[in-house]
């Protein structure tokens, strides 16, 4: 008797959040335009100025990216930014091929293709997006004028191939698609809302309700599970030694933030322009020191 009446609260609650999230969905317009490209329909987001060329990456998992990177944005309103927000984020397709280092930048190639994004462009990226940048950069070394880390996975390969389990069970996703996600959000906002006063109420209200809607879909959990094999792949690449690389590390004076500056700079020692810069602050620089990166990445770019 017990178990039917969890599953009867179990359906129950599934149904009331997709009436829910069909509701928010109808009332709230969607940023950016989608692209259609040979794997699905990515979304992208650009503020529309005519200046130097910036493309922006989010970090593993980001629920709606060109929101993320919102106060960054504008601090940059001076550059042409466009954000991309791969198969699994923001407003893009939810499902997708094996998200390989391959695939993924073969599809954000298509992507800026399709755009027209004026070349050389810079790569600006967060978190896992350092595995991808360095792989785009020696993919398509003609395209990338300079590359942009922020507190960037650093790929460390110890191991071989990893068999990648899919088809099974997916917990997150029925957490998701029950409310239970929906429901943590309610009790403590603050799991899906960024740190700091950079976010308009209305920004984070919807970066809140996109958490709900895409957490634990199909292409950021393979994502997820070809994180070791994708740093497998880039073992012993580097960055072309003539490209410029500026990096931002989450610096809170503790071992762990020192060690991954080491880790960068042994990445970067190849590079002959190339510049570390710690800044205070936890994982998502982008959230609390926008305007430091911005001063910063603006002379970076002005001295290339």
């Amino acid at each position: 008797m017990l178990v039917l009446a969890a599953v009867g609260l179990g359906l129950a609650s599934t149904g009331a959040n997709l009436l829910l999230e069909r509701q928010e969905r109808s009332s709230i317009t969607p940023y950016g335009e989608r692209i259609q490209i040979s794997g699905g329909a990515v979304n992208v987001y650009r503020n529309g100025q005519p200046g130097q060329p910036i493309v922006l990456l989010s970090g593993l998992g980001t629920a709606a990216p060109a929101l993320d990177f919102a106060p960054l944005i504008r601090e940059l309103g001076d550059y042409n930014v466009t954000v991309v927000e791969g198969f699994g984020y923001g407003y893009s397709d939810m499902s997708a091929s094996e998200r390989s280092n391959k695939n993924i930048n073969t599809e954000l190639h298509e992507v800026l293709g399709k755009l027209n994004i004026t070349q050389p462009y810079t790569l600006a990226g967060h978190s896992i997006a350092g595995f991808y940048m360095l792989d785009y950069a020696n993919r398509y070394p003609a395209e990338v004028a300079a590359v942009i880390g922020i507190d960037v996975t650093v790929p460390k390969a110890t191991g071989g191939t990893v068999e990648v389990q899919s088809g099974g069970l997916d917990v997150a996703r029925l957490l998701s698609m029950a409310g239970v996600v929906r429901a943590a959000l309610a009790v403590a906002p603050g799991l899906g809302e960024p740190d700091g006063d950079a976010y308009t109420p209305e920004e984070r209200e919807r970066m809140r309700l996109m958490t709900s809607w895409n957490f634990g879909n199909q292409a950021v959990a393979d994502e997820t599970a070809r994180i070791g094999n994708n740093a497998s792949d880039l073992r012993g690449i580097s960055y072309p030694e003539g490209l410029p690389v500026l990096s931002f590390v989450a610096d809170d004076g503790s071992p762990e933030a020192a060690a991954k500056a080491d880790a960068l700079e042994n990445l970067l020692k190849n590079v002959r322009r190339h510049e570390i810069v710690p800044l205070a602050g936890g994982h998502y620089l982008h959230w609390t020191q926008s305007g430091p990166m911005a001063a910063a990445i603006r002379n970076f770019l002005a001295a290339r």
